[in-house]
């Protein structure tokens, strides 16, 4: 199996967290995978077989070949179908709204293909994404394509990006009504922005990154008890921990930990 990140230039890394690639036959990689929720949203480019999703009903789609995840509110399960060849683009938590032509709330829990998102621009994205053979091609084809939609490099809202930055320092370990007094903004305005431009509110996003932080501690071993990693966390007590901890994951520490997910654990912590 071949996982690796790789960083975006300068004028795109207000939005653009990372690269990542992800390579494997299907001995490598094979299984369902539990996708944790983290904020970011993601751009897909499926050149090896594609990925079947598991939906809430039982059921289950194949999803497309390229496409856009928006925001996820709860886990995901998703199973190769063959052989795994993935490009992706990680967009920080208020990365991908400046490229958006669609409201993020109609996108959320959603695989969104890019000729939705982009009409005929998409689909000749899609055909050169496929068509190229190297990591370093698909990343010039792609920062190509995005600073093209980008009007300016400031396109970034101050307030929602120095929010964010606020809530990844601190691992999610504060209130909405501290974050809206330390940005300076009144609560409500900070949801509205949040919602329009995140697609999650300022609660879920805090929760979301703590919760990352805490399975970064505990894929890593480093903890004694679930007590003290819930201390560790900040949470209220060890009920407050497994309560967001199933919120996100669907499963108790114990069952997540047990389960040893290839993809979570690839993931999680991710640059």
């Amino acid at each position: 199996m071949n996982y690796q990140t790789f960083q975006p230039q300068e004028n795109l890394s207000a939005f653009v967290k990372c690269y990542w690639i992800l390579e494997g036959d299907s001995q490598a990689i094979s299984g369902k995978q539990r996708i944790v929720p983290d904020g970011c949203m993601e751009m897909i480019f499926h050149y090896g077989d594609l990925y079947r999703q598991y939906l809430p009903n039982g059921n289950s789609i194949v999803q497309p070949r390229c496409f856009v995840f928006g925001q996820i509110s709860t886990s995901l399960d998703i199973e190769p179908t063959g052989d795994t060849g993935i490009f992706s683009v990680r967009f920080l938590p208020d990365g991908f709204t400046p490229f958006s032509a669609l409201p993020l709330g109609t996108m959320e829990n959603r695989a969104v293909p890019l000729q939705e998102l982009f009409g005929e621009e998409g689909l000749e994205l899609e055909k050169k994404m496929l068509q190229t053979q190297t990591v370093e091609e698909r990343i010039k084809i792609l920062e190509t394509f995005l600073l093209n939609r980008l009007a300016s490099p400031e396109a970034a809202d101050r307030v929602v990006k120095s929010s964010v930055e606020v809530i990844l320092n601190l691992n999610g370990n504060l209130s909405v009504d501290e974050l809206s007094r330390q940005v300076n903004v009144n609560r409500r305005q900070l949801e509205r922005k949040f919602s329009s431009i995140i697609g999650l509110s300022p609660k879920q996003l805090s929760k979301m990154i703590r919760l990352q932080a805490t399975l970064k501690m505990l894929m890593n071993g480093e903890y004694t008890s679930l007590t003290a990693i819930a201390h560790e966390g900040e949470y209220y007590d060890q009920a407050h921990f497994i309560k967001d901890f199933k919120e996100f994951t669907g499963l108790s520490p114990r069952q997540f930990y047990a389960d040893n997910l290839k993809m979570s654990s690839l993931f999680i912590g991710t640059e």
